[in-house]
């Protein structure tokens, strides 16, 4: 579990800092709290809102409704606590700028071990799709060639299929991973050279395949030549 961000207190009176600023609705001071932490703390409306409720009650802020919002401003109360306790707001933005480096330590911990998952991952499947690959076929016999070459196309638009679906299935999981972990501000630069890394290798592998089968003068390699072939005609 991960330390406080905030000591006990310390968090309102930040947010009254922020109001001091201009008066924000709640959505706001959650974005204004994340750019401060550059995206490695973003508070929840859990954490946020019970808190300006308690500073409403206290008189230190007034909140208005302006369409579907709730504003919220400062009131003279809260000016006068702040200016009390300005020596305390120095010491948090110090307590703010450790705990950004050390959520940013946390992150690339946990971007690293990501990163090396991942390439486990696409390494596995590379290493799969090369030993999945069935040997070619022996040449058929002049007088079943045509009965053949028809076989070799129906095989070659099934394994079409079942290749597609693969990559559908992998895209929709890793899609949803993705958006997830970008939701919550933890998609980083280095998870996405990864992916392209890793995909870029797992395309190479299972070019090869393709190659070997074609320098090999396999019938299904070439069948399934034929196969995107006939595909780009029709787009």
């Amino acid at each position: 579990m991960s330390p406080a961000v905030f000591g006990h207190g310390h968090l309102r009176l930040y947010l009254l800092s922020l109001l001091e600023e201009r008066p924000r609705h709640g959505y706001e001071l959650i974005q204004a709290l994340g750019d401060r932490f550059g995206g490695t703390y973003v508070p929840s409306a859990g954490t946020i809102y019970p808190r300006l409720s308690k500073l409403e009650a206290e008189g230190l802020v007034t909140k208005q409704n302006d369409g579907r919002k709730t504003v919220y401003e400062i009131t003279d109360a809260g000016r006068a606590e702040l200016a009390a306790r300005r020596h305390e707001l120095d010491g948090i933005e110090s307590e703010v700028t450790d705990s950004v480096r050390r959520l940013a330590d946390e992150v690339r911990a946990s971007v690293d071990g990501a990163m090396r998952s991942l390439r486990a991952e696409l390494a596995a499947a590379a290493r799969e799709t090369r030993s999945a690959t069935p040997p070619p076929p022996p040449p058929p016999a002049p007088h079943a060639a045509g009965a053949s070459s028809s076989n070799t196309r129906l095989d070659s638009r099934l394994r079409l299929s079942e290749a597609e679906q693969a990559i559908a299935h992998f895209r929709q999981q890793l899609r949803s991973d993705l958006r997830g972990h970008a939701a919550r501000g933890e998609l980083s630069r280095e998870t996405v050279d990864v992916l392209r890394t890793g995909l870029g290798d797992l395309r190479a592998a299972v070019t090869a395949t393709l190659r070997v089968g074609s320098a090999d003068g396999a019938p299904g390699a070439a069948a399934e030549h034929d196969v995107l072939d006939d595909d780009t005609g029709a787009a």
